[in-house]
């Protein structure tokens, strides 16, 4: 049996054809343009051209999901006019093979588990730090859902009321202090001029540097240590951009955990990378 496993971003939309045992016999990259939904048929209709023996459809998007019905709920920006569209009743339509909408980061951290970082764990957090941060809980092998497709927004957890102005319109969320656009903000505010990568890479002789990264660490640590007490997760998976440096602060951070968690936490970066979304959005045709 094959399915389709569908990452839609905001740039690209990712299809790979994979088996049940997470094997990709093909990769296909497409351009996001808009409108969204016609571009997302327009590029899985070239593929089911190619593979005529694709019995599903799994799709990993961007923003919160109503599952059941396979609707977008709520979509950033970055997708103009993706909100309220009705995915999977569209696609089925247009297919006639079943298909399931889930949240990218919730299929993100399934694929982690059934493939990656966390395989042989089955409950897990995966946090993923980029432009902004958000995740998804895995309990007893399965997604953690809520009534509003909202779990896993942990990028708008306070974590310092009343601080930096967040996008969601509040202060003090996660997101200002431990995504790639917070590292931008402090070395903005400490007159640094470099990227991040090279911020990464100085931290050793670099004391400005290396105080930028505990702040930010620490940060995590704090963060870590909440979603701990609130999940009690036997394992913690950082993905997103801001993870593929964490050969240069992963140190920092579990120094920090070290004081702040009730209990001894395994932390590990996601494996799987930029096929996560793709590959979990697949494996959700495999378990339904």
């Amino acid at each position: 049996m094959k399915v389709l496993g569908v990452d839609l971003g905001g740039t690209k939309i990712k299809i790979g054809v994979l088996d049940e045992i997470g094997n990709i016999e093909k990769i296909y990259l497409y351009p996001t343009k808009e409108p969204i939904y016609e571009s997302l048929e327009k590029a899985i209709d070239e593929v089911v051209a190619i593979h005529s023996n694709i019995a599903a459809i799994g799709i990993g998007t961007p923003g919160f999901v109503d599952r059941e019905k396979g609707k977008v709920i709520f979509s950033s920006e970055n997708l103009p006019g993706w909100s309220g569209t009705e995915v999977k009743k569209k696609l089925e339509s247009k297919f006639h093979i079943p298909v399931i909408v889930e949240n990218d980061a919730n299929v993100a951290a399934l694929a982690e588990v059934k493939f990656g970082a966390a395989k042989g764990y089955d409950n897990a957090l995966m946090l993923t730090l980029g432009t902004g941060v958000g995740g998804g809980v895995i309990v007893d092998g399965k997604i953690l859902y809520g009534p509003n497709g909202a779990v896993g927004e942990f990028g708008h957890m306070i974590l310092y009321p009343g601080g930096h102005l967040c996008n969601c319109g509040r202060r003090g969320c996660q997101e200002q202090y431990v995504s790639g656009r917070s590292l931008e903000r402090r070395m903005r505010e400490a007159n640094v001029d470099m990227t991040p990568s090279a911020l990464m890479q100085a931290k050793k002789h670099n004391q400005i540097a290396g105080a930028i990264i505990d702040d930010f660490t620490y940060d995590l640590a704090l963060s870590i240590s909440s979603l701990q007490a609130a999940f009690d997760m036997d394992i913690l998976i950082l993905g997103g951009g801001v993870s593929h440096s964490a050969e240069y602060w992963l140190g920092d951070l579990n120094k920090h955990l070290k004081n702040l968690l009730f209990h001894p936490l395994k932390v590990e970066v996601a494996k799987l990378k930029n096929d996560a979304g793709m590959i979990g959005a697949a494996q959700l045709m495999f378990m339904a």
